[in-house]
C-alpha cells in the first residue's frame, strides 16, 4: 500500500474516531491531562511498559503507527518522542537479531529473494542504506528488520542508522498525536497544525522521490 493512501487513511481513522467518541459522549472520559496524570502515577514503570511493548511489537509484525499515535496521546510531544525512539529502534534490533541469529531460514522462505537487492545495495552503501530506507519510508518497515538482518550489515551501523534517521518520522507523528484529544474538546493547537504538516512532508518524500527516478528513468531511455 503507498504511503500517500496510508496517510489518508490514517487521516479518515482518525477524523472517524473523534466523530464516534463525540457523539458517543466518551470524551468526558479522555481528558488528556487525566490520563498523562493516570500514566505518571505508575512511576517509571508507564514508560517502560510502554517501551517493552514497542521493542516486541516489530517481531510480531504489528503495525507501529497506532503504538506512535499512543505514545504521543500518553506522554506528550517530549516524553513520547523519546520512548518511543527508545523503543522503535530495540524492536528493530531485535527482529535483525532474530533473522540473522535465530530464524534465517524462515525469514528467507518468507522474504523469498527480494532481500538480495538489499544485499548488495549493502554492500554498496554500508550504513546509507538504512539511513535511506529509514528517511525515506518506501518499505514495510517490519519486512525491513528482517531482510536486514540477512544482508552483511554490521548491527553497531543498523542499530544507529535507524535510530538516527527513523527520528524525523517519530518526531511528526508523535507532534501530531500529542494533541488529538485536545481536538476533541474543539482545540486546534499549534502542536496539532506542527505536526500535520511535518507527517505531510514526511508521507510526501517517498513519493516525491519515486516521481523523481521515474522522470530521471524516462530520461534516460530518450
Amino acid at each position: 500500500m503507498g504511503n500517500k493512501i496510508k496517510f489518508f487513511l490514517l487521516i479518515a481513522f482518525i477524523i472517524a474516531s473523534i466523530v464516534s467518541i463525540k457523539l458517543s459522549g466518551l470524551d468526558q472520559y479522555l481528558d488528556q491531562e487525566r490520563l498523562r496524570t493516570w500514566i505518571s502515577s505508575y512511576g517509571a514503570w508507564g514508560p517502560i511498559a510502554y517501551i517493552l511493548f514497542y521493542s516486541i511489537a516489530p517481531s510480531l509484525m504489528l503495525p507501529g503507527v497506532p503504538i506512535t499515535v499512543a505514545g504521543g496521546v500518553l506522554f506528550g510531544p517530549v516524553g513520547g518522542t523519546i520512548y518511543t525512539s527508545i523503543g522503535a529502534t530495540i524492536g528493530a534490533s531485535i527482529a535483525f537479531l532474530i533473522s540473522r541469529y535465530l530464524g534465517r531460514g524462515w525469514v528467507e522462505a518468507m522474504l523469498k529473494d527480494r532481500w538480495r537487492e538489499l544485499d548488495a545495495e549493502v554492500d554498496r552503501q554500508g550504513w546509507k542504506i538504512v539511513a535511506f530506507t529509514r528517511l525515506i519510508p518506501l518499505f514495510p518497515f517490519n519486512m525491513l528488520n528482517y531482510a536486514f538482518g540477512l544482508t552483511r550489515i554490521r548491527f553497531s551501523h543498523y542499530f544507529f542508522a535507524s535510530f538516527i534517521f527513523m527520528l524525523p518520522g517519530v518526531v511528526a507523528y508523535i507532534v501530531f498525536s500529542s494533541s488529538l484529544l485536545g481536538l476533541l474538546k474543539g482545540n486546534v493547537s499549534k502542536e496539532f497544525v506542527i505536526g500535520l504538516i511535518l507527517v505531510v512532508i514526511v508521507s510526501a518524500i517517498p513519493i516525491i522521490y519515486k516521481r523523481r527516478a521515474y522522470l530521471n528513468s524516462r530520461g534516460q531511455e530518450k
